[in-house]
């Protein structure tokens, strides 16, 4: 392996337990800008909020252009109140795109303007020792659960009392578990865990005596999970973002829990050719571990930025997470890669100088590769044998 800076790995798994214990759904992100801005100002490295509480940090390279970014977000799924039942409980609508079937039985927190309250999310039919099997046969949406509140609360009327109202913000609590064999069981691991990497990752930049190529970016954006992402956050100089964002280890998929996976595509098309082959190159020539996978039902802040209108070149490096959007589970070793990965790439040469430009003339734009393979056989020593005993069989 080359020699990269070293990725604090103490320092990674603190910052993520921290983060998993600040709560974040999309819309309710302020307190985690400002825990990551405190962190940013720790370290000394420069940053700058846009109005809504998104970051844009920079580490300074050699040049200035053609400048890259990594980019993870901040936010993370939760829910709304979308209204006080007569019951006493609270109907919800999701924020972000997961099925309630891993919303029941959660522990969630409430954020009313008059104060936080905890509570529970259940079916509609919670007791078995009421409903018997219809505790089995309830339906699985949202229209099919409820919160019900730690406080009294028999009617809508108690909680109006409570100071609850419509559109107030439910969090999932993440419940994080860090085990001694690497593995960590959380919500929310998409994608605080893309940003405890990336901090741990520039925290190993600033402490090596090495400086970036070029001008590096890193974008903490407050929206992806309901699409919006990083469409306001980059500048003219960046010519490439790699979105750091969570794999999905299932059945037929190519994703796992250690290593580096690469997304060669999402729902919305193929990432950039140029800038995937160089991450995949760079994991190959640091020893990284690294294997290709696409995602059919998957869209991460590159999407977001690439229909916003930014030209901008696109990649989406990730670390396996098992049960996505669900009850989630990883491994250090993935964070610890794609960490790596991070650090090699801001020190990596610049390839396609011409990118500094935001139009330019055809001279020294890309090619792709259009050649025939080559397909020379070399047979086995004792072919010819092989295939005439085969033969006479």
């Amino acid at each position: 392996m080359t020699n990269l800076p070293v990725i604090d790995l103490e320092y990674l798994a603190a910052t993520l337990k921290d983060l998993l214990h600040l709560q974040s759904p999309t819309g309710y992100t302020d307190e985690i800008a400002h825990r990551v801005g405190k962190e940013l100002d720790r370290l000394g490295i420069p940053y700058q909020l846009t109005r809504r509480g998104a970051i844009r940090a920079r580490i300074k390279g050699q040049a200035s252009k053609p400048a890259r970014a990594m980019v993870s977000h901040l936010d993370t799924l939760g829910a709304q109140v979308k209204s006080l039942k007569e019951n006493g409980r609270l109907e919800l609508v999701p924020i972000g795109h997961w099925s309630a079937r891993f919303a029941e039985g959660g522990r969630v927190t409430l954020f009313s303007e008059r104060g936080s309250y905890t509570g529970t999310v259940l079916p509609l039919r919670a007791s078995g020792h009421t409903y018997n099997d219809g505790v089995d046969t309830m339906p699985i949406g949202w229209d099919y659960v409820e919160l019900r509140v730690d406080a009294y609360a028999n009617t809508a009327s108690d909680l109006e009392k409570l100071g609850i109202e419509i559109g107030d913000f439910v969090a999932f609590d993440a419940q994080p578990e860090f085990l001694e064999n690497g593995y960590i069981v959380s919500r929310h691991l998409d994608n605080k865990a893309g940003v405890a990497l990336m901090l741990a990752a520039m925290k190993a930049l600033v402490e090596c005596d090495r400086k970036p190529t070029v001008d590096v970016y890193w974008l903490f954006t407050i929206a992806e999970e309901i699409g919006h992402g990083a469409t306001s956050i980059l500048t003219p100089e960046i010519a490439s973002m790699v979105a750091i964002d969570n794999g999905t280890t299932a059945p037929g998929q190519n994703s796992a829990e250690f290593g580096v996976t690469i997304s060669m595509a999402d729902q919305t098309g193929p990432f950039d050719y140029h800038l995937t082959q160089k991450l995949v190159h760079l994991c190959k020539e640091h020893n990284i571990k690294v294997r290709k996978d696409i995602f059919r039902y998957y869209r991460s802040d590159a999407a977001s930025a690439v229909e916003a209108g930014a030209d901008v070149r696109t990649a989406l490096a990730t670390f396996g997470v098992d049960a996505s959007h669900g009850y989630e589970r990883i491994h250090m070793h993935a964070l610890r890669s794609l960490a790596e990965l991070c650090v090699s790439y801001a020190l990596s040469p610049v390839e396609i100088a011409r990118d500094a430009r935001e139009f330019a003339s055809i001279k020294g734009f890309t090619h792709q590769p259009t050649g025939e393979a080559d397909q020379e056989l070399v047979p086995e020593v004792n072919e010819p044998d092989k295939l005439a005993a085969d033969a006479q069989s």
